[in-house]
């Protein structure tokens, strides 16, 4: 199954680079060979992204993988969502972190050690 979270980054990937190889993008992402296949069908499938053989490429195994205008728009979307999700893990992290920080000063008064900052 394609997250939306890879979708956000192969599309990101892509976006910055037309010409990147699946096996690149698989190492760039963390990924075996056939998930990166499999997820680029998947957004070949949906029309987000298309590709396109090189033209002077003796290998003729190359592509560039384009972002059609809806894998555009949809990438616009998935931003927004990631940004979202990356805001809120920071606000709880921010939460926890002084949560802690409040636990260590409370112990360090107990104990009459120094707290770590």
């Amino acid at each position: 199954m394609l997250t939306e979270e890879y979708r956000y980054k192969i599309l990101k990937e892509l976006e910055a680079d037309p010409q990147l190889s699946q096996r690149e993008l698989a190492k760039r992402l963390g990924i075996s060979l056939g998930k990166a296949n499999y997820c680029l069908k998947a957004l070949m499938e949906k029309g987000l992204v298309k590709a396109e053989n090189f033209k002077n490429n003796p290998q003729k195994s190359g592509y560039l993988y384009l972002l059609t205008l809806h894998g555009l728009e949809e990438k616009a979307v998935l931003t927004k969502r990631f940004l979202k999700r990356k805001i809120k893990e920071h606000e709880e992290l921010t939460a926890e972190i002084e949560m802690l920080r409040r636990e260590v000063q409370d112990n360090t008064k107990d104990t009459g050690t120094i707290s770590y900052r």
